[in-house]
């Protein structure tokens, strides 16, 4: 059987991203976030209880499926390697304003591309925005501005996340009573789980086998203009915005699109944000999700992280609506800026002290 290229991967992965995200509109997710990894781990903060807004409360089957199929691929590969211990607060707390960053802007980076892909030209400023924050990341990283090198940990630490993954989906199938489920709102709208969990399954292996990354594939073009990663992001918004022209799901313009604001300058802001912490941690939140699954513990905690910050972007209100950004999410976002700032700068003096 003929090997793939890492292109032809990573082109298969996007396409597969893409379309499935759309698909899974059709089958009952909310529109335009057929994935979203941020509202994702809103739904499960509140399935959890960490926020107590019923409406937003739902263990979503993609988010295990992502975790599984990395893990499930890494071991099949033999490339499940279990590291750590690369600055594990900083990491935690890049996770946790990455989510913030996400709120604001209300996506993570694959909503982003769906939100376009769909004809949410709102989205635009969230893509330049991005754009900015991951080119700002690697004029630090060419500088020497990175964080603490991993080393190899024992095995059990790589199978704390799969195991958790794996105790989320007897609570998704099994709903014991004190794992809250929303009847209404975005909790309500969701394919069902076998479809959920397959697609997620799918997309998690074969970005495991890629290294796909919204992020990465930017950072990568812009470090040394190398392009297979970036290949499969545009592969992702081809397929998204073919499959949302076919079912008559897209819609062009800058007013009423679902799961958007107007503000363009928060939009823009927030996902500086956003490209700028990913950098420092060497992938979007759907990255971390993949990594943890093949055995980074430094990712497991990033994580964590993201799903504390998903708890607190909805019971502090740092999230944005219809409406526009609350002023909690301006004040955070600002902090989250002034934070990924200080990190890069500190590393870079580090490295100019050793020097």
């Amino acid at each position: 059987m003929a090997r793939f290229k890492a292109p032809d991967i990573a082109v298969t992965t996007g396409i597969v991203l893409g379309a499935g995200a759309v698909i899974l509109t059709l089958f009952g997710n909310p529109t335009n976030s057929g994935i979203c990894i941020s509202c994702f781990l809103e739904n499960l903060a509140g399935s959890l209880q960490m926020h107590n807004v019923a409406r937003m409360s739902y263990i979503r089957p993609e988010l295990i499926g992502f975790l599984l199929g990395s893990f499930l691929m890494a071991k099949k590969m033999r490339r499940f390697r279990v590291t750590g211990g690369s600055s594990p607060v900083i990491r935690f707390l890049l996770g946790f304003f990455m989510i913030v960053g996400c709120g604001v802007f209300i996506g993570c980076p694959i909503k982003m591309i769906l939100r376009l892909a769909a004809g949410d030209l709102t989205a635009i400023a969230a893509v330049l925005g991005m754009m900015f924050g991951i080119w700002l990341g690697s004029r630090y990283i060419r500088a020497g501005s990175v964080l603490d090198r991993d080393r190899e940990l024992p095995q059990i630490n790589g199978y704390i996340l799969p195991g958790i993954g794996l105790l989320l989906l007897l609570f998704a199938l099994l709903q014991p009573g004190f794992i809250q489920q929303g009847a209404t709102g975005p909790a309500a709208q969701h394919a069902p789980m076998l479809i959920s969990l397959g697609i997620g399954l799918l997309i998690g292996a074969l970005s495991q086998r890629s290294g796909l990354c919204i992020t990465g594939g930017l950072r990568n073009f812009f470090l040394f203009r190398e392009k297979t990663l970036l290949m499969g992001i545009i592969a992702a918004f081809g397929s998204a915005l073919l499959v949302s022209l076919v079912s008559g799901q897209f819609n062009i313009g800058f007013y009423d699109q679902p799961g958007a604001h107007p503000s363009n300058f928060w939009s823009f802001l927030a996902m500086v944000l956003v490209g700028l912490a990913a950098v420092i941690v060497d992938g979007c939140p759907f990255r971390q999700l993949i990594k943890a699954g093949q055995g980074d513990v430094d990712a497991g905690l990033t994580c964590f992280g993201m799903l504390t910050g998903a708890a607190f972007v909805v019971s502090w209100q740092l999230r944005s609506t219809s409406a526009g950004p609350e002023f909690n999410g301006k004040i955070a976002t600002l902090a989250g800026l002034i934070f990924c700032l200080t990190v890069v700068l500190a590393y870079k003096r580090k490295v100019t002290a050793q020097r």
